[in-house]
């Protein structure tokens, strides 16, 4: 893991930056419900088939990804497309194991005799958020240096379908009988994906990782356009989101809309309101020249990947650490919010609040010009 300060990168969209911070302040949010029962519909994930504001933002945050590697595999691909590829292998390599490590986090547990013991790597989870961004990182890398724009388009169109065609003929659209599950089981075994859907299913497995890439080289092809045609209307982007989302509202009869399975539906209805959020943002910020209160965004949006491995820890030491017969994530929420503001108001100021705090860190790199990279 490096640092540099933001003018030594590559020319930046002001827009981008505050999309990718909107997006991790809101993915900071949602991870921090207490429990269904004390969070907002919207800020949970949809049970099975349907969509959410939540649902929006991993694939979001995929999007952002390829957009940020319109301005950095552009420069590492000078060196040659082997020695580009190797670079962003490298990066994919530490995020991976950053999400092994973060998974596996405190690394100790406490027997029923009070002994401490390493926790056992026969349960470790291997899936996993950052793993899945490593693992479409690399992929999509590998599209683009070797089979540039056409490329990708084929790629695309070629996972979409056969993802569809896998899904429809591998098991059903049940939680228990999907071919993303059987998929899993058989490459990683039962004890090594999620075990929080009541019985062994990664939402972050590897069929959904392939249909996942496809937001990647979404966001880069969206940001590509950008730099190229930087006076140009934006009605291009607006059309091919409108007609994405409505792609995805027609195919959802036929393979519904589901994040959990990321589905091709889903992939193109998040695709489609990736493109017009961006092309708002744009119109709006690098467009039209708005500046107030963007520096806020900016924050999140520089050092994404530290503010969230912080966030993550953070979550994990106060679910840890026990206060009167407690844990202190729950003592806070209760004693500093619910007591007054009520149950699901209070989850969601807590929520904010801790936010918040995850936002200081961040402001205080952004402050001395350091972007932490990998």
């Amino acid at each position: 893991m490096s640092t540099a300060h933001p003018s030594t990168a590559p020319s930046r969209s002001l827009a981008l930056d505050v999309m990718r911070g909107l997006t991790v302040a809101l993915m900071i949010v949602v991870n921090m419900s207490l429990s269904e029962q004390l969070s907002y519909g919207q800020l949970l994930h949809a049970r099975w088939h349907g969509f959410t504001l939540t649902d929006l933002v991993f694939p979001s945050f995929l999007f952002i990804v390829g957009a940020a590697m319109a301005f950095s595999l552009e420069r590492s691909a000078q060196a040659g497309r082997g020695a580009a590829f190797a670079r962003v292998l490298r990066r994919s390599a530490l995020l991976f194991g950053c999400g092994l490590l973060l998974y596996y986090f405190p690394f100790v547990q406490q027997g029923a005799d009070g002994s401490w013991s390493l926790r056992p790597l026969a349960t470790a989870r291997i899936p996993g958020v950052l793993q899945r961004i490593a693992l479409c990182q690399a992929l999509a890398a590998a599209v683009l240096l070797w089979g540039g724009r056409r490329g990708a388009i084929v790629f695309s169109g070629l996972v979409l379908l056969g993802t569809w065609v896998v899904l429809l003929t591998g098991g059903d659209l049940t939680l228990e009988g999907n071919a993303a599950r059987r998929l899993d089981l058989w490459v990683f075994g039962a004890g090594h994906i999620y075990q929080g859907e009541g019985l062994p299913y990664d939402p972050e497995g590897l069929l959904g990782t392939a249909a996942a890439t496809v937001h990647v080289l979404a966001g880069y092809g969206a940001t590509r356009w950008l730099r190229a045609a930087p006076a140009q209307p934006l009605a291009r982007l607006v059309v091919l989101g409108a007609a994405s989302v409505g792609l995805a509202l027609a195919w959802d009869p036929l393979l519904p809309i589901n994040k959990k399975l990321w589905t091709p539906s889903y992939v193109a209805l998040t695709i489609g309101l990736d493109l017009l959020i961006l092309a708002a943002l744009t119109a709006l910020i690098d467009r039209r020249g708005w500046r107030r209160g963007l520096w806020v965004w900016q924050v999140f949006g520089l050092n994404p990947l530290a503010i969230y491995l912080l966030s993550e820890v953070g979550n994990a030491v106060l679910w840890l650490t026990p206060v009167q017969g407690t844990s202190l994530m729950e003592w806070l929420y209760q004693h500093g919010f619910q007591s007054w503001a009520g149950d699901k108001p209070g989850s969601l100021l807590y929520a904010l609040a801790y936010t918040a705090a995850c936002w200081l860190p961040g402001w205080w790199l952004w402050r001395r010009g350091i972007v932490v990279r990998l």
